[in-house]
């Protein structure tokens, strides 16, 4: 029993009829066994489902139940709206790997666990939008190589979660999915661009989900809903099938409630894929398991560089200050030496140059149409030139795009060819950061640098907010781990994020979870609480 949970064994006649191998559609319809899944994490639910304690069939029960509970409207206020697609067939993959496990054949280390997905990753199952009218009957051929090895590990794809429409932003709006709201607070913004799988993830729509983040887009709805999220170097993880933002910044990574988790998924995902040549880098680099290094003391005489300049000084920014320098101070308290260092200019300007989407954008996300669409749909295709291919102009003349990204997309039609002296400058800058952020980590022999995810707490909609501080990571390449720092008086998530060197995930991870550890920060939002 974990955290005073309850759960119930199955039914003897349905564990007879399981391990005899006749479990059938209709005895599937049989009431799963109860199980509140709010506070529950994907390790917890691992031995859950190994002791017999549940089944996966019963969680993915519980957890399309919360969806239908909290996700939509009602008479006294508004959903969580952070789904897009549910997956029709989850019940039938679920009852399949029931069955296996029965059987002794245990796929992976997420083998019965339910994911969410993010629209922006193919799914040969279910459509993948990008959150946008427009794409509303892409089907790819195939599945993301982030979402296949997710089903190797033997992960249930339950849904495929609201995104802000073509991850050009982070307020988490699209044309197809309307505005994500945040759990803690459904007035406001959940953070993005992968604000639906953080927001689900927040309100126990499932114990874990993947998103991408190319400058902030799993770090900032990590901290906006008090959750691990990180992102990985850039070559760890594959983005084939995964829509593009800039293919010299875009990442995938995990958004979870425990650094564990963040850890078990990216046991099963990271790693060499030929379909995406950057991840040549990721060979020799990952270890056998990123939980091994997860039971120390990491913290215990670490050297942790306070980026003072990205503590923002504004009235806004006062209460995310507060909390993280008080972040600081737990780790100092677990044995770390925080070294503060000053102004950053050269950093800062680096990083300001660095960034490479209204380059890039439209050539990398032709690219993935022509190999996901398949020139579909064909209502599109002819309404720019060339009229048989589907490409980003035919897009941005539909119209069926958010009217706060359509200008944006249409903005970005034409963008001049590549390479030219501009974006060769901004490449240049992308290096000089890189080599900057490495000097001062060695000159100052630190472990990493620490600094608040996003210098604000989550924003009233409709209001606007800040992100310099997602260019550090998003514009080097380099990992980053954004962790629960706490809560502002206002009852508003806070994160703190860990920076590495390329490749550390291993002791960003062993860092955050000794940190996490000490901390019990995450605490589910009171919004959703569990059902009877």
């Amino acid at each position: 029993m974990v955290k005073g949970e309850i759960v119930r064994r199955p039914t003897v006649l349905l564990a007879v009829l399981a391990l005899c191998g006749a479990l059938t559609p209709a005895v599937a319809t049989a009431a799963p066994a109860p199980v509140r899944v709010v506070g529950l994490q994907v390790h917890e639910l691992r031995q859950l489902l190994a002791d017999g304690e549940v089944t996966s069939r019963a969680l993915v029960e519980r957890y399309l139940r919360r969806i239908a509970a909290y996700d939509h409207a009602d008479a006294d206020r508004p959903g969580i709206n952070a789904v897009l697609t549910v997956n029709p067939r989850a019940r039938a993959v679920a009852l399949r790997r029931d069955l296996e496990r029965r059987r002794g054949h245990v796929r992976g280390p997420l083998h019965g666990i339910p994911v969410v997905v993010k629209d922006n990753m193919d799914t040969a199952d279910l459509p993948t939008t990008s959150g946008s009218r427009a794409l509303r009957g892409l089907r790819a051929p195939d599945d993301a190589t982030q979402v296949r090895r997710l089903r190797d590990a033997g992960a249930i794809v339950l849904a495929k979660t609201n995104l802000d429409e073509y991850a050009l932003n982070i307020r988490t709006t699209s044309s197809l999915g309307g505005q994500t709201r945040n759990p803690y607070d459904r007035g406001h913004y959940p953070g993005g661009s992968s604000g639906g799988t953080g927001a689900a993830v927040a309100a126990a729509f499932a114990p874990v989900g993947m998103g991408s983040d190319t400058c902030g887009s799993l770090r900032i709805p990590a901290a906006h809903n008090n959750l691990v999220g990180l992102r990985p170097t850039l070559g760890l993880s594959s983005r084939d099938g995964v829509a593009p933002l800039a293919r010299t910044q875009d990442t995938v990574g995990p958004l979870g409630t425990s650094v564990t988790d963040v850890a078990l998924v990216l046991d099963a995902t990271a790693g060499h894929d030929p379909a995406d040549p950057v991840t040549a880098a990721a060979r020799g680099t990952v270890p056998p398991s990123y939980l091994a290094g997860l039971s120390g003391n990491a913290l215990d005489g670490s050297r942790i560089g306070v980026l003072g300049d990205r503590f923002a000084d504004t009235d806004a920014a006062r209460p995310t200050n507060r909390v993280v320098r008080a972040a600081v101070a737990d780790m100092v308290a677990q044995g770390a030496e925080a070294v503060e260092l000053g102004p950053q200019p050269e950093i800062t300007d680096a990083a300001e140059g660095a960034n490479r989407v209204a380059d890039e954008f439209e050539r990398d996300f032709d690219a993935y149409l022509a190999d996901s669409a398949h020139g579909l749909p064909r209502r599109l295709a002819h309404l720019a030139e060339p009229e048989s291919e589907l490409t980003l102009a035919d897009v941005a003349a539909s119209g069926e795009v958010h009217e706060t990204v359509l200008p944006l997309v249409r903005a970005l039609v034409d963008s001049p060819a590549l390479p030219n002296p501009a974006y060769e400058e901004k490449l240049r800058q992308r290096d000089r950061l890189r080599a900057l952020l490495t000097e001062l980590m060695r000159t100052h022999g630190l472990d990493a640098l620490v600094y608040p995810s996003i210098t604000e707490p989550p924003p009233a909609i409709g209001t606007a907010q800040p992100s310099r501080n997602c260019q550090l990571a998003g514009h080097s390449g380099f990992p980053a781990l954004s962790l629960p720092a706490g809560f502002t008086g206002a009852g508003l998530p806070v994160g703190v994020e860990l920076l590495g060197l390329p490749f550390s995930e291993p002791s960003l991870l062993a860092m955050g979870h000794d940190y996490e550890r000490a901390t019990g920060h995450r605490t589910p939002p009171e919004g959703t609480p569990p059902l009877p």
